[in-house]
């Protein structure tokens, strides 16, 4: 979910470099939904051969290759087919002048030569050394998948027979510190924690830092196993009040984790899906699209192109889902545009990039999941929440789903909470939009830190 967000503001936008000497670095600003996006485009010359690499200092991104890099008669052509990405600029003497093309969608970006530093974000609340608390670095092995996890457990200093909780990040690959748009929001919950007498263990994601790769084959599921491995590691060290806490993505595999490892004794869920995902998802591309201005036939013909599509993928049967749905999928797509005029080209190159991403193993499980099978199950203290102005996961319908799985249950240790004016990443926001995660300096809602300490510190 989140990282959906944030490869739509990262490769959504592309532009231009270079000069009768280009090697480099190149700087400029993507306008996006009303917020400025700095980007920074990184020109070596090899040989006769030019390499590229693109930073994104507001999203904490750096160094992402480019794949394809020409410049002649001062035009740059600039390609990442593995992202669907493509660029043209014109060199004008001072800067590069240029468009940025990914799925038929273009955006204009002027390039300067970048001669300082990018200026710091401001982000208060992240905690700087030097810490009154014990930091410890971990690293253990996932005994199911074999894989390396590393991470950070902080801990209460001078006291004994305290809380640990291990933090699950959402969707996309994510450091210890849930790194988003110079946020790193893991790192602030740690910190509070430890000065309030709770432990917590936080961990990169599988490819990301000391964690070892994972396979194409990864899907939530996967990930859960390695939380299962980090509950275990925790038990392992004398830990008994062991808790998770999850956002996003990670709140739903926090209940899959409490389901398969009984020394699970508190959840926390940080907008965790509470209906159907493919419900979930509906809502979330409606919200988004009416913050971005568009029209309600637009929204109507979108959901239903998208309702098509997730019903294909959760019905499927077959057994070559990538080669029966491409023609598919590109017959609904010329049906929703036969009023735009795209080419060919444009639509060959939106449903390629649909196609890898939508049929992938971690996405048709996330499409088929279904919360109630694990959340109808939990009887030990849960905590939900939800940000009032949560667009991606709405606040309403997921809680409600929630509360209703939980009495299911026969849950009665269930505090569910929405708390208003807080969005996704649970920001005190204005509208709640995607565009305004990065502009925003507060990283998490001291209500947020407050009420989960809280809560935790109170559990008997």
């Amino acid at each position: 979910m989140k990282t959906k967000v944030l490869l739509f503001f990262l490769f959504v936008s592309f532009q231009s470099l270079f000069s009768q000497e280009i090697q480099g670095s190149w700087a400029g600003s993507l306008s996006i939904q009303g917020t400025q996006l700095p980007l920074v485009f990184n020109i070596q010359k090899n040989g006769d051969l030019y390499q590229t690499s693109l930073d994104s200092p507001m999203q904490g991104a750096k160094g992402i290759p480019i794949k394809e890099t020409t410049f002649a008669n001062n035009e740059l052509q600039l390609a990442a087919p593995n992202l669907n990405l493509k660029f043209s600029g014109h060199f004008n003497g001072t800067s590069i002048e240029g468009i940025f093309v990914q799925n038929g969608g273009s955006i204009p970006l002027v390039l300067t030569r970048k001669l300082n530093d990018t200026p710091v974000l401001k982000r208060p609340q992240e905690p700087k050394p030097p810490f009154d608390y014990p930091i410890e670095e971990v690293v253990f092995v996932n005994p199911k998948d074999k894989n390396t996890l590393a991470g950070t457990l902080t801990l209460p200093k001078n006291k004994k027979d305290f809380p640990v909780v291990i933090l699950i990040t959402g969707s996309g690959v994510q450091n210890r510190d849930s790194e988003i748009f110079g946020h790193k929001p893991f790192a602030v919950i740690a910190n509070d924690f430890a000065q309030k007498g709770i432990g917590v263990l936080r961990l990169d994601d599988r490819g990301v830092g000391g964690s070892s790769k994972g396979t194409p084959e990864d899907t939530s599921a996967s990930f859960a196993t390695d939380i299962t491995a980090a509950v275990d590691f925790l038990s392992a060290k004398g830990f008994k009040k062991i808790g998770l806490i999850g956002h996003s993505e990670g709140g739903l595999i926090a209940p899959m984790v409490v389901v398969q490892n009984t020394k699970v004794q508190f959840v926390i869920s940080l907008a965790g899906p509470g209906i159907t995902i493919d419900q979930m998802m509906l809502l979330q591309s409606q919200s988004i699209a009416k913050s971005q201005g568009a029209t309600s036939a637009q929204i109507e013909a979108s959901t239903a192109f998208n309702k098509k599509v997730y019903a294909y993928i959760i019905n499927y049967n077959g057994s070559n889902l990538k080669a029966d749905f491409q023609p598919y999928i590109k017959e609904e797509f010329i049906k929703l545009t036969q009023k735009q005029g795209l080419t060919e080209t444009q639509i060959d190159e939106f449903v390629a990039q649909q196609t890898r991403s939508i049929t992938s193993p971690w996405y048709v499980y996330f499409l088929k999941f279904n919360p109630e099978l694990y959340w109808s199950k939990l009887k030990i203290p849960v905590l939900a929440l939800n940000g009032s102005l949560d667009l991606q996961v709405k606040a309403t319908e997921n809680l409600a789903g929630i509360q209703a799985y939980l009495t299911k249950a026969g849950n009665k240790k269930a505090t569910i909470k929405e708390l208003p004016g807080l969005n996704h990443l649970f920001q005190e926001a204005k509208t709640g939009s995607t565009a305004e995660y990065s502009t925003i300096e507060q990283t998490i809602a001291p209500v947020v830190l407050d009420t989960m300490s809280n809560w935790i510190l109170g559990l008997k």
